[in-house]
């Protein structure tokens, strides 16, 4: 019995040192990425100290409203690690997004990140899909001053159903969020993914597919 105690309390001290092993958190005071830096890293190399200033911390343009001319009425500016090098190694980023009437931010998702969206002018219905097997569809209407989140990894999405414009702004949990659009990433692939793969995915004729990856 007290070798078996002697084991267990081995086991436990040595995934206790993997544990306290892991650094979740930046090793220093900030990590401005240098974008002439011709090294790949997971994230962004460090400017080298001393030549930081204020604008590697700075960014303008969150009062513009952003252009929604396009098939889907609405436009995401972006604030990550690349508009704003400060972000390097902070976990943390946002977005503004510009909604024409009845405009829609596609459904998509976030592979690194949760989003908290707070709603600056219009109303917007937003939405979430969970997970297999279950796929349950949370939704929840929207108005001036409404906060919604959106768990990570999930496909979710917003619509102005106002009759005006709408506007939102949203943090992310990650510096570098990504993206997947559903519909882009699916009938708009490069190279194409196979129109049989898709009809029989959709359950569609693979002649609908093809006209689906002629839009995008």
């Amino acid at each position: 019995m007290f070798n078996k105690l002697i084991i267990l309390g081995f086991v436990a001290l040595t995934f206790g040192c993997l544990a306290f092993a892991y650094e979740p958190k930046p090793l220093q005071d900030f990590c401005v990425a240098d974008s002439n830096s011709l090294v790949h890293v997971n994230g962004q190399i460090c400017k080298d100290p001393t030549q930081v200033q204020a604008d590697d911390f700075f960014f303008s343009g969150l009062h513009l409203r952003g252009n929604t001319s396009n098939p889907v009425g609405s436009k995401v500016t972006q604030v990550f690690a690349t508009q704003l090098p400060g972000l390097n190694t902070l976990g943390i980023s946002m977005v503004r997004i510009d909604y024409a009437p009845w405009g829609i931010n596609p459904p998509h998702t976030h592979p690194r990140a949760t989003e908290i969206l707070t709603v600056i002018e219009g109303t917007l219905e937003v939405g979430f899909v969970t997970s297999n097997p279950n796929n349950h569809f949370i939704s929840k209407v929207l108005q001036k001053g409404d906060v919604f989140a959106f768990p990570v990894g999930l496909v979710h999405f917003q619509r102005n159903i106002g009759k005006g414009y709408a506007v939102a702004i949203a943090g992310l949990s990650s510096q570098n969020p990504g993206t997947i659009t559903i519909a882009n990433a699916v009938f708009g692939a490069d190279p194409s993914i196979s129109g049989d793969v898709l009809a029989k995915a959709f359950q569609v004729d693979k002649s609908v597919v093809e006209q689906l990856q002629l839009k995008f």
